[in-house]
């Protein structure tokens, strides 16, 4: 078998001498050339310590017999883009992230690649730039960060903020909270976006086993680097692509080990991206049906008890796998060379658990605290629901496992909003009272880029009252963080003209989760017939007139031109 690296030198005479001019010697022309891509820089704690796992990813290369070549496609943070239009950039770099690993992969002509990153656009990012490559890859994360005192974890600072601001606690108390969520590098240590990432990477067979959201700080997770730098190699030899892996049933299972973990909803997004990549058709509706019947199964926060590092003392996605392997496909192939079922019974073998057990047993708790077992789950109807009807004909989601059981079923009264910033002001200052449905729009990816609607959430979830009696919905998207009774993706979204667009103030909106709907049922606080909805909506749809675009020039103005629905995954075409 030709390698591509050598293929390439054939064609282009200029190959060699430029690599001899960066320090390649002539031995290493000869090489299997693997690229090593990831999103090291100084943007966040999970990159800033990335490039000790490049070096780790390179020197496993060596060993193995190769020439690594490192690239850096840095990403931002969804945290420090908060509370400003930064947040408006985070979905679409996303897109950029995946583009910029196509064209140093295709540009240059490699044999396989190492892909390293940890947070919440970078991960997906990396899974679709390598499926766009189709070669043998394999991905690293950077893990996860430590707790800080009292567990304290940055997904508690917005509901603390809401609450200093409400006077609830006082300035010092919010700035010593501040100062202490975030001890080391690594990704937030909640059930957020970053680490179900991290989780699905693996979960579809593109990791080690049992490497995905280790501690950053602990020594393992080096060694995993060093051994994915090897293991590429292998790949390499044998020509396993990565389309020979991530396949539908990949897919399925990465979907319910989602539904097991109560992954992020901006899970949403991203999985249906990364298969589109490949060509398959993985949609919202593919959640609804898989999560439908699934348990439930870790008590991390933000829905559980324990922060993201404890994952990894339970067993991580083996042990995770291990419980729902009754609905998993076992044949799959992953990036050892082997199948997802020889994996697990491999790790059974090599003290792996005995390990993990190890440092459960410095907290005093069992596997079974953090992971239930599948007879004893936490819940058995799955995480994440779809919903539609006359106000999201294409689809809204909803993580139901982190809304209260009196707002499965409500009739709401709107109060819509064209930008969070109205919004979060209105709950803060009390003008939201219980029975009231949020509306925030013209916040999808043609709308604003798709910026998550996390303070707002978190002002909502962090007062009783209202946690438990109001709605937020948009179609805009959420923190993984997010707890409470949020609807997003709202699809088709408001500046596509969708039915989000033509709520008013009052309209009334029932929510029924168990029957999977979203509707306008009644105007100005009264119940109408359905046919008399529609008829109104009608006619405010022929009144409508679209928002001027919000972005007339960069990034931003090619992606609302470009982005498909969040219900198909915001991605650009």
């Amino acid at each position: 078998m030709e390698l591509n690296s050598q293929r390439v030198r054939g064609l282009a005479p200029e190959n060699d001498p430029l690599k001899i001019g960066m320090g390649w010697t002539v031995e290493d022309l000869d090489k299997p050339q693997i690229m090593v891509e990831s999103t090291f820089g100084d943007s966040h704690p999970g990159s800033a310590h990335l490039d000790q796992f490049v070096a780790e990813a390179v020197r496993g290369i060596k060993d193995a017999g190769g020439k690594a070549a490192r690239y850096y496609t840095t990403d931002i943070c969804d945290g420090i883009a908060q509370g400003h239009d930064g947040i408006n950039y985070s979905l679409v770099h996303r897109d950029m992230i995946a583009n910029m690993i196509e064209i140093h992969g295709n540009s240059t002509g490699f044999d396989g690649g190492v892909f390293i990153a940890s947070c919440d656009k970078s991960v997906p990012a990396c899974l679709m730039g390598l499926c766009r490559l189709d070669m043998p890859s394999i991905v690293i994360t950077g893990g996860v960060m430590d707790a800080g005192p009292d567990l304290l974890t940055l997904e508690q600072i917005g509901a603390y903020s809401a609450m200093c601001q409400r006077g609830e606690i006082t300035e010092e108390k919010l700035t010593y909270y501040k100062h202490n969520a975030c001890p080391s590098c690594g990704a937030c240590s909640f059930m957020g976006t970053a680490s179900t990432m991290q989780i699905m990477a693996e979960a579809l067979g593109l990791m080690l086993p049992g490497s995905a959201l280790m501690p950053a700080t602990c020594e393992d997770l080096k060694e995993m680097a060093y051994k994915a730098g090897v293991q590429v190699m292998e790949l390499a030899r044998k020509g396993l692509k990565a389309s020979d892996i991530v396949t539908k049933e990949a897919f399925e299972n990465a979907i319910m080990v989602h539904a097991a973990i109560s992954g992020s909803t901006n899970s949403l997004l991203h999985i249906p991206a990364v298969a589109h990549e490949l060509g398959i058709e993985i949609d919202a509706d593919t959640f609804d049906r898989m999560h439908r019947g699934a348990h439930y199964l870790l008590d991390i926060r933000p829905a559980g008890k324990w922060p993201a590092q404890f994952f990894y003392y339970a067993g991580g996605v083996p042990a995770v796998m291990e419980e729902i392997k009754s609905m998993l496909h076992l044949d799959v192939m992953t990036v050892t060379g082997k199948t997802l079922g020889e994996n697990l019974e491999e790790l059974k073998k090599n003290g792996f658990y005995d390990k993990c057990e190890g440092y459960l047993k410095k907290w005093g708790i069992k596997r079974t605290d953090v992971i239930r077992t599948f007879e004893e789950p936490i819940g058995t109807n799955g995480t994440v629901a779809i919903l539609k009807g006359n106000l999201a004909p294409e689809g809204s989601v909803v993580k139901h496992s982190a809304v209260p059981k009196e707002m499965f079923q409500a009739v709401l009264k709107a109060k819509p909003f064209d930008c969070e910033e109205d919004a979060i002001a209105a709950v803060i200052t009390h003008k939201i009272q219980p029975g009231d449905a949020v509306f925030i729009r013209y916040e999808g990816p043609k709308g604003s880029g798709m910026p998550e609607m996390f303070y707002t959430t978190e002002a909502i979830s962090s007062d009783p009252e209202l946690g438990r009696s109001i709605a937020l919905i948009t179609d805009g998207r959420f923190s993984g963080a997010s707890k409470g009774p949020a609807i997003g993706h709202v699809s088709p979204e408001a500046a596509d003209g969708g039915p989000i667009a033509l709520v008013e103030e009052d309209d009334l909106i029932r929510i029924d989760i168990p029957a999977r709907v979203l509707e306008i049922v009644g105007v100005k606080g009264q119940e109408l017939p359905k046919e008399e909805v529609d008829r109104i909506l009608a006619e405010r749809k022929a009144a409508w007139q679209p928002k001027a675009p919000k972005y007339t020039k960069g990034v931003l103005k090619i992606y609302s031109e470009h982005a498909v629905s969040p219900m198909k995954g915001g991605y650009m075409e």
